[in-house]
Parts: structure tokens; sequence; C-alpha cells
């Protein structure tokens, strides 16, 4: 069974539609999604840098912020 050019055509603009339609009536649930997938990014990217750095002890952390206060 092969695609024609025609219904890839019809294909692609449903799923605009669609796509669209997500984003207008579920602003919230898309913006979530969003917000979600931005700090799964942000973690990653914290880890790799995290990774490259020397190990610290958890009683220098707390001295640290125990300066801080």
């Amino acid at each position: 069974m092969s695609v024609t050019l025609s219904d890839e055509t019809r294909l692609k603009a449903l799923l605009k539609e669609a796509l669209v339609e997500v984003l207008e009536q579920r602003r919230e649930w898309f913006s979530a999604l969003m917000v979600e997938a931005l700090e799964d990014s942000a973690f990653v990217q914290a880890i790799k840098e995290g990774e490259a750095t020397e190990i610290v002890s958890r009683e220098e952390i707390f001295a640290l912020l125990g300066a801080k206060r």
C-alpha cells in the first residue's frame, strides 16, 4: 500500500490542525509539558557538569551552607 502525494498532504494538514487544536484548547497542559521537558533538560546538563567536577564531602557542603546563614 503506497501513500500518494495527495494523501501525504492531507495527513500533514490534519496533523497541523490537531496540533493547533491541542495548543488552543489544552494550553495549560501543553505549558506544563514544556516546563517539565525544560526542567529535565536542565537536570541532565547539571548532572553532566557535576560529573566533570571534583567530589566534595557532605560535611564540606553543609559547612558552606551553614556559613551563608
